[in-house]
């Protein structure tokens, strides 16, 4: 695979593992207030396929403003973090916790200020992606 967020033409034909460890690179710039680490599972541009990747998102990093045209799914793996929809309030997860992002619903995830965070996250692809990248989450954002 290439870096990631740079998606295949289309999912493996065939079985594929992936070992732990493999493909982990830094997060392209531009998506979130600071650097983080993404292993990327799966990836596709291809409607109706899907595209999967673990983070691991250090203290107090959060992404952009985004949504996915599809619906996203979010499994907290370990650490806590904080999810929030526009318009909503910031929800704190925790490790087992799983969160929905309905399709097209703009919202944001990241480290809680004091702890690392990692989740699992699942998306299918429309019209060639599986998320659209907005404004960085300005500071109040954060609060509580």
């Amino acid at each position: 695979m290439t870096g990631p967020f740079e998606m295949q033409p289309s999912c493996p034909p065939v079985m594929t593992i992936r070992r732990a460890g493999d493909g982990i690179a830094t997060a392209p710039e531009g998506v979130s207030s600071g650097s983080f680490l993404v292993q990327t599972l799966l990836s596709s541009r291809t409607d109706g396929e899907m595209t999967a990747m673990r983070t691991f998102i250090p203290p107090g990093v959060v992404t952009h403003w985004h949504s996915h045209p599809c619906g996203q799914l979010l499994f907290v793996l370990d650490g806590v973090g904080i999810v929030q929809r526009d318009g909503g309030d910031p929800v704190e997860v925790r490790s087992g916790d799983a969160v929905w992002f309905a399709p097209g619903e703009r919202h944001w995830h990241g480290a809680a200020p004091s702890s690392p965070f990692g989740y699992l996250s699942v998306q299918p692809v429309r019209l060639g992606t599986a998320v659209h990248w907005m404004e960085a989450v300005e500071q109040g954002g954060l609060s509580r």
